[in-house]
């Protein structure tokens, strides 16, 4: 029998927007997700966003090999976006249905659209993404935080649990 707590929650907490960059801590933010999903019988929807504005850049500062290969690689991105979101799902136990969904845009932003539109609940993300040491964050700070003060709903962040160095072993 559920806690009055998890009652509660399991109504306050029916959708569920899980954004991953495929990064190690966006993973466990999957996973942690998944937990909850059981718990709370919720849906549960897995988003990438395609962040339009680095491949802008790259054409911008000449690193595509000609201006016109950015539609090139954004199709690449989005085929790859796929192939990962697959190779996500299906390391999984089969069980319940995940949505997947993969858009282009500015993270943050299309996360807070997406989760007004859809009447999502919860946003369960990892605190640090594929780019946490990048000077992008030192600048304009972390997508995880832009989602927190612009979504709307109720973040839960998720940290990458960090195995700590054993003490006990003597050598």
């Amino acid at each position: 029998m559920l806690c009055p707590h998890a009652r509660m929650a399991g109504r306050l907490f029916k959708k569920t927007l899980v954004p991953v960059d495929f990064s190690t801590c966006s993973e466990e933010a999957f996973r942690v997700a998944l937990q909850l999903q059981e718990v709370l019988d919720a849906e549960v929807t897995v988003m990438h966003v395609i962040d339009v504005n680095t491949v802008d850049a790259f054409n911008r500062l000449g690193l595509l090999a000609v201006p016109s290969d950015a539609t090139n690689q954004r199709k690449r991105l989005r085929h790859h976006a796929r192939l990962k979101m697959r190779n996500l799902l299906n390391a999984q136990p089969k069980g319940k249905s995940i949505r997947r969904v993969v858009v282009e845009g500015t993270p943050f932003i299309e996360i807070g659209k997406f989760a007004r539109a859809e009447g999502i609940d919860l946003i369960v993300l990892g605190t640090y993404g594929g780019r946490s040491d990048s000077m992008d964050k030192i600048f304009f700070g972390s997508t995880a935080d832009k989602v927190v003060r612009t979504a709307g709903c109720a973040v839960l962040t998720v940290p990458l649990v960090q195995q700590k160095p054993r003490r006990d072993i003597v050598l």
